[in-house]
């Protein structure tokens, strides 16, 4: 119930449902008991008529001990007063009676499930939300353990689970339990022997039936545990099927998928197995608590004479009234150990502390007019630091360009000036502001990033290019030029409108990779990052972009991670680095003249080319 307590806030916006659903569950328990308790006079009626409508004088309350007689004496009191000594008239009163109280039941019954419906939803819609923005909010590192697929279930499947699970507390808190309170209350006042009776079995049956729920959230958390785990194969599948196709692995990918869906097989039968044997179980118990009362009841009627036959029958449908709430929690109780499991994995999310998060009383940058320093900075992903007492400082309006063999910590100084990553040691400042202390979004508002994987969406090349802003037709256009794009992209079908697919699937890498940079100068910041952004290209695709690039970086301060040496030559600064060190820098012809890290890395490309 720990998990439910974190989850019951999301129903604080909808309490008003809430409370009208507790009320009808409350109408409905009352009539649930009082439909069959006007069964009484009704039975009383059809077989002992002459005493059902001959009451003349108005009953007197006697007390407590005797509330049952005085309701009998009043409804025949009051058939009487309408139907006189016409019996025909009074079954047909009895009958009205008795298809009221069920009619309100059910209305009520209706009216509960209505509003309630509104919380369950709003709930839903709510823990989705946050879910959703929660895993945008979470650092890039929180995801490089996560398994996407496994993600989606949460917000998926798991979500679903406790709004189902919530609904189940619901009636078993408020509505089912009433409906057995209110039941017992009328078996008491109908004869105190049999009710003794009865709560002799009710602990017993209470106790088999808890044996059948034991290991439920243990077997539910494997399940749901299973689900992300296809559910992840399934994108990456759809994400390398170029790579799966063209190595031939479909078979091995089909195989894993047949592995994690038999596993999924098996667990599922386990908990569904476990789930059903509940309902069976409650009720033949149930049933077996009726025989022992038809017995004792029976001998109560006909040996003992001390109960009426009418006030037995309705006795006997009050204990089977009971069955069926008694039923629901059982239920209930299982839903909710399989929505704890995942309320568990929703709430790891939800409760997972964001160590990027702006601090109290973070900075507002308006602009950038200096310089970006990186003072003494030292940055590990886990155990090896990538970045060691690095030092670095990029002049407005300068175009700084980082070169080196993978893994030197090139694109590492990318992620760590946009705070994808915070560094462990030193600080980075713009204009002598720590980025620790500046708030994310004014920070990457001075941003601009083109990285080696255009990432574009399923959407129009409009959209893609004004992505984040609402831009006219016109800005969407002028940054398109810019980027060399507006040829290709007014040769497509629709144009500016051409939906280009999921990932930009429709287009080639260079075409992508101007729309990505369009982005970039539509954005219009004054900070530019591009992180290898032509490295993926052709040839001619690399001259377009590059070109692109030129048209961009002017009167721009500009950070160039190359992998290409060819692009960067016009740089102001270029940095050579190795194992997250400067080993030189200078412009290229400064470098060349050294005739050392850089003046072979240059070779070693002239030659591959």
């Amino acid at each position: 119930m720990d998990y439910f307590k974190k989850i019951i806030k999301y129903a604080i916006p909808y309490k008003k449902y809430g409370y009208l659903n507790i009320l009808f569950n409350i109408l409905y328990a009352l009539f649930s008991t009082l439909s069959f308790l006007v069964l009484m006079p009704l039975l009383q009626v059809i077989f002992n008529p002459e005493k059902a409508i001959t009451i003349t004088s108005k009953p007197v309350y006697q007390g407590i001990g005797k509330v049952m007689a005085y309701f009998k004496e009043s409804m025949g009191y009051y058939i009487h007063q309408v139907a006189g000594e016409d019996k025909s008239k009074a079954l047909m009163i009895v009958i009205a009676l008795v298809i009221f109280t069920f009619f309100f039941k059910n209305i009520f019954n209706y009216l509960a499930m209505y509003f309630i419906t509104f919380l369950r939803n709003g709930v839903l819609k709510d823990v989705r939300n946050d879910l959703y923005k929660k895993v945008v909010e979470l650092p890039i590192s929180y995801f490089s353990e996560k398994r996407k697929g496994d993600i989606m279930a949460r917000i998926g499947t798991d979500v679903l689970e406790i709004q189902h699970s919530f609904l189940s507390i619901l009636e078993m808190v408020i509505r089912e339990p009433l409906t057995i309170i209110f039941t017992i209350v009328a078996m008491l006042m109908i004869s105190l022997k049999l009710t003794i009776f009865v709560f002799i079995f009710i602990p017993i049956s209470g106790f088999l039936i808890s044996l059948v729920g034991k290991n439920l959230k243990k077997k539910s958390d494997r399940v749901q545990k299973e689900q992300g785990f296809f559910l992840s194969l399934i994108e990456e599948t759809l994400g390398g099927l170029k790579i799966i196709k063209a190595f031939n692995a479909e078979n091995t990918f089909t195989n894993k998928f047949k592995e994690s869906t038999s596993r999924f097989f098996k667990f599922s039968n386990a908990l569904l197995n476990r789930t059903n044997l509940a309902s069976p179980t409650s009720e033949f118990l149930g049933i077996t608590v009726i025989a022992i009362l038809l017995y004792y009841g029976g001998n109560l009627v006909l040996i003992e004479k001390s109960l009426d036959g009418e006030d037995f029958i309705a006795y006997m449908g009050l204990a089977y009234n009971i069955l069926t709430p008694a039923k629901a929690i059982s239920k209930a109780s299982y839903r909710v150990k399989k929505g704890n499991a995942a309320a568990e994995r929703v709430l790891e999310i939800l409760e997972t502390d964001n160590p990027l998060k702006d601090v109290e009383n973070a900075v507002e940058l308006e602009a950038f007019n200096e310089q970006i320093n990186f003072k003494n900075i030292s940055f590990k992903y886990e155990d090896d630091y990538v970045l060691e007492n690095f030092n670095l400082t990029v002049p407005k309006g300068k175009t700084v360009a980082l070169v080196g063999q993978s893994g030197s910590g090139k694109s590492t100084l990318a992620n760590l000036i946009t705070r994808f990553y915070d560094v462990n040691k030193g600080e980075i400042t713009i204009d002598n502001h720590n980025i620790k202390k500046v708030t994310k979004k004014s920070l990457r508002n001075l941003l601009g990033i083109v990285t080696q994987d255009a990432v574009l969406f399923h959407d129009s090349i409009a959209s893609n290019i004004a992505f984040g802003k609402n831009a006219s037709k016109e800005e969407i256009i002028n940054a398109a030029k810019i980027a060399n794009a507006h040829d290709f992209i007014v040769d497509l079908p629709n144009g500016y409108d051409t939906n280009i697919g999921d990932s930009g699937n429709k287009l080639s890498g260079g075409q992508k990779q101007r729309i990505s940079i369009a982005r970039a100068v539509l954005k219009n910041p004054p900070i530019m990052i591009l992180d290898e952004a032509t490295s993926a290209l052709d040839t001619e695709s690399e001259k377009a972009v590059q070109i692109a690039l030129e048209k961009m970086m002017e009167n721009r301060t500009s950070i160039v991670i190359a992998h290409r040496l060819s692009t960067i030559q016009k740089a102001d600064k270029i940095i050579v680095m190795q194992k997250g060190k400067i080993v030189e820098q200078g412009n290229h012809k400064e470098l060349i003249a050294k005739n050392g890290v850089y003046y072979n890395l240059v070779n070693m490309q002239s030659l591959e080319g």
